[in-house]
């Protein structure tokens, strides 16, 4: 049984191997391009926001935003301390449709999903219980990053104010 002359055999994905398909190859485009802004190393400076409960604390982190191979995906590790505590993770980030999606592994085991929204040089990641706006300053070399949390995903309080000044 022959295939049509329009199917090719090609890698479509990764765990598949090859494939006959007549789907267009990827393209990245504009949706990709806006992701650029936050490729760099940055250190990661600030503070939480203290409640009557919890004190506010010093924050000190090392942010690395890259392209995963083929340039659709931006993976962001990040390591430091929150007040004496260490802390980390590992972020993907990447279109989902017309939108962008992330998912954020902390060094606690959570997994934090969010909707990412890109306006001009503010940056929005929503989420059902953290939220966190950033305007991109300096020519892009700062971010201003304000971030909110919720119990209960109604009513939200400012948790963290920090700022990422990019060092490549």
């Amino acid at each position: 049984m022959s295939r049509p002359a329009m199917e090719s055999a090609r890698v479509v994905q990764v765990a598949a191997g090859i494939e006959y398909t007549d789907r267009a190859a990827p393209v990245r485009d504009g949706r990709h391009q806006a992701l650029d802004v936050l490729i760099g190393k940055w250190i990661n400076e600030g503070r939480t926001i203290g409640t009557t409960q919890t004190p506010s604390v010093p924050i000190l982190t090392s942010d690395v935003y890259e392209w995963a191979p083929g340039g659709f995906v931006v993976v962001h590790s990040a390591f430091g301390r929150i007040g004496d505590t260490a802390v980390g993770g590992v972020e993907i980030i990447g279109v989902d449709g017309e939108a962008y999606g992330s998912t954020f592994h902390d060094s606690f085991g959570n997994v934090h999903r969010s909707r990412l929204e890109i306006e001009g040089d503010v940056i929005r990641w929503i989420g059902e219980r953290t939220r966190c706006t950033v305007t991109m300053t300096d020519a892009g070399m700062t971010q201003v990053a304000h971030h909110e949390s919720s119990a209960d995903g109604v009513s939200w309080a400012a948790s963290m104010d920090v700022t990422l000044r990019k060092i490549t």
